[in-house]
């Protein structure tokens, strides 16, 4: 723990795309000491541009086109904010996000490509589908592609380049069964301008035999709710618009200040650095190299990727950077629809199935970079000192002296408490203890969490919810609280961003209840940790909703899914799917307070989270000693992934203690389907189990998910009776199972 170096300096990529993971994979494996790296990205996975059209046209699948983000960040060592950037004070170096309050740095990079151009025409932005985001078009896309009339119906394509030609044909081909009215708008007097004759005809047979029709000379001039409007004052009707025109640049580029060039894309040297911040590097679509302009196009950002590498390396290491001058000429590939394509380079084109092939090969080799991430020799955060034998930094020290400095935690609570006036106590009222001032019956919890992942924020969130949940289950509404923070060891500018981070998170939870945050300590050491002492109480009249009092006859109901000891287990491991990942941790930042409201309108007779000991622990605790609980597997919600986890051999390492907490009581029979471990599995800021009576459960159940809370009745309680086949001890509480799927998710 003493050796461990800490974070000295912040490294912020924005944006996942093609540079920037190749950036990731490189300092993965030789980073400076005393580096941190953070990932803000909106989304779990970023798409391989020069797949999209095959997965369109239904020859690969979300997983062989996209990079999964968080598995690469996990496996690398970097923080990741799942967030997306709305503004840039380059002058102050913070970036301000859409979630959370901001995020600061010192060096920066920006990989966040490029998007269609809506706002030059009228209508665009309302009425069109737009190529990029990707998610956007792939959600979008799905419920096309599955809809009834899809021959009825009039799809228009706006565009002339290479991107637009090969939408039309994969979506021309993936519906070739069910083949939609189909016609691409070409603002030009010819497609794919810039290419050869040769390109050209191919891809003008492809589009006639696919059943697209061509209009060239076709320049859009207004767009309304069903119809596309032209320069030369005709129209057309469409029933589904994709636009997929000339690339813009994220408003936000321009207005933070940094110079851009006249379209508005970051204007940068050839070292990849703002021409006016020698601290913002650009790559990708996002930046022009003003020295040598280039096309909006991937396999230029692949180019970059190694230079920006390097040269983030150098720049953190006093050393000069590289210049990156890119290539005049490139091989371009367009997808034909059908497994063919065409190709050309130097005035030179060729197509047919074979250059399919060729290209698949050049893209097939692309993604195995990032979906076969063994363990090579990396460089972690921690490695090296930076420094020569006998000058090596003092070891952190223990006790007291690991404190936060008092400077610091003063300037975070004075910046907090300007956004949350209300719930954050005046700084000459903050002290080590104070007086709890209510009328009604307090009633207090305690709990911690070590960081679950390597974003400070989210954990904030996580960590207030989880301690909220105690008071929930009891049906007390949350007071005040008192935080224990203790934060990664890292030089003092640093530790100030993760304490705004940790407590931002946090206040925006407290925030939704009117919880006050009174007070608390802060410290160093060697992983984040983040607990709170939280104050509750009863309503007026109402007495403490407990784990005992379920009687013969009630219904259990389960809010959220089970699976994150699991999941997280497999994440910690690089081996766990992103998106899975996400879908959790929206889950566990889910607060409980209306599912306790609606236990307490519905008389629940007992109710209990579940968290650390697992369903069947916590479960046994409702029991008593009297009761017998059938749960029924096949009810039982999982959240994706988990499954997969526990049939690959992953665990988390609670799940076997849990198991034995309970085997002087009950066990699992030995013909359970693999689900059923999920009974043993820890979760983090998981939901309530709430008994209720017959009439009632199912009216709660309706109820919960009216408020679009995750609800199942998921068993009964009987009184006991004949012993269970899965009772140890006779006399003691079991559980028994139904379930008719051996293996389910």
């Amino acid at each position: 723990m003493l050796g461990r170096n800490p974070a000295e300096q912040d490294l912020v990529l924005v944006g996942g795309g093609h540079s920037h993971v190749l950036v990731l994979k490189q300092l993965a494996m030789s980073r400076p000491a005393g580096l941190r790296i953070t990932l803000v990205s909106p989304a779990a996975f970023t798409p391989y541009s020069g797949m999209l059209p095959g997965l369109l046209a239904g020859h690969y699948s979300f997983e062989e086109t996209h990079i999964d983000l968080m598995r690469l960040c996990q496996w690398a060592g970097v923080r990741f904010l799942v967030d997306t950037v709305e503004s840039l004070d380059p002058d102050r170096q913070r970036l301000y996000c859409q979630s959370r309050g901001y995020v600061a740095y010192d060096v920066l990079s920006i990989d966040i490509g490029s998007q269609p151009e809506l706002d030059s025409v009228p209508g665009a932005r309302e009425f069109a589908v737009p190529v990029k985001p990707v998610a956007e078009l792939w959600d979008r896309w799905g419920t096309l592609s599955r809809a009834d009339d899809l021959a009825k119906r009039r799809i228009a394509i706006v565009g002339g380049g290479a991107g637009s030609v090969e939408i039309a044909l994969a979506i021309a081909h993936r519906l070739k069964t069910n083949r939609p009215a189909m016609a691409l708008y070409c603002g030009g007097h010819e497609v794919l301008t810039g290419y050869t004759r040769g390109a050209r005809r191919a891809v003008e047979d492809q589009l006639a035999r696919l059943g697209v029709l061509l209009h060239c000379g076709h320049r859009v001039s207004r767009v309304s709710e069903s119809q596309l409007h032209f320069e030369s004052a005709n129209s057309a009707d469409f029933d589904t618009l994709v636009w997929c025109t000339g690339a813009s640049a994220a408003p936000w580029i321009e207005t933070s200040g940094l110079p851009v060039d006249e379209r508005g894309f970051m204007q940068v040297e050839d070292t990849l650095q703002s021409t006016g911040y020698s601290n913002v590097f650009g790559a990708g679509d996002i930046a022009t190299q003003y020295r040598h302009p280039r096309p909006k196009a991937g396999v230029y950002a692949v180019r970059q990727g190694p230079v920006l590498a390097d040269n983030l390396r150098s720049f953190f290491s006093n050393e000069s950077l590289r210049e990156h001058k890119p290539q005049t000429g490139f091989l371009s590939m367009l997808a034909l629809g059908p497994k063919r394509a065409v190709a050309q380079r130097n005035g030179f084109s060729v197509s047919g199935s074979w250059v399919w092939r060729w290209k698949d090969r050049i893209d097939q080799a692309f993604m195995a970079r990032f979906s076969d991430l063994s363990n090579v020799d990396m460089a972690g955060p921690d490695s090296g000192t930076g420094k020569s034998e006998g000058h090596l930094p003092q070891a952190p020290c223990g006790g007291c002296g690991a404190k936060v400095s008092g400077d610091a935690l003063s300037a975070v609570l004075g910046e907090l408490r300007e956004t949350y006036p209300q719930i954050l106590a005046e700084a000459d009222t903050l002290d080590d203890a104070m007086p709890l001032q209510t009328t009604e019956p307090l009633l207090q919890s305690l709990d911690a969490l070590r960081g679950l992942v390597d974003d400070p924020w989210r954990m904030g969130r996580i960590a207030a919810q989880h301690a909220l949940s105690d008071l929930y289950a009891c049906g007390a509404a949350p007071h005040s609280a008192l935080a224990l923070v203790t934060l990664p060891f890292a030089r003092p500018s640093l530790l100030h961003r993760d304490l705004h981070a940790v407590l931002d998170g946090a206040l925006s939870v407290f925030a939704e209840t009117g919880c006050k945050l009174q007070g608390g300590h802060s410290m160093q050491g060697p992983e984040l940790q983040l607990g709170f002492a939280v104050n509750g109480v009863l309503p007026s009249g109402f007495a403490a909703l407990t784990k005992r009092g379920a009687a013969p006859g009630n219904k259990l109901l389960l809010t959220k899914a089970l699976g994150s000891g699991a999941l997280f287990a497999a994440h910690m491991q690089s081996q766990m799917d992103g998106r899975y990942v996400e879908s959790a941790l929206r889950s566990m930042e889910q607060s409980n307070a209306k599912a306790a409201a609606v236990a307490r309108q519905f008389h629940a007779t007992a109710v209990t989270d579940v968290t650390g000991f697992g369903l069947a622990g916590h479960l046994l605790e409702m029991l008593g000693d009297s009761l017998i609980a059938e749960i029924d597997l096949d009810q039982v919600a999982v959240m994706p992934g988990a499954l997969d986890a526990m049939a690959s051999g992953v665990f988390s390492t609670l799940h076997e203690p849990n198991r034995q907490a309970v085997a002087t009581r009950w066990t699992l029979p030995e013909d359970s389907p693999l689900a059923a471990e999920l009974l043993f599995d820890p979760q983090t800021s998981g939901g309530l189990l709430i008994a209720l009576s017959d009439e009632a459960a199912p009216q709660a159940c309706e109820a919960l998910r009216a408020e679009n809370i995750d609800a199942a009745l998921i068993g009964v309680i009987r009184a006991s009776g004949a012993p269970s086949t899965a009772c140890v001890n006779e006399s003691a509480p079991a559980i028994t199972l139904n379930f008719s799927r051996p293996n389910f998710s």
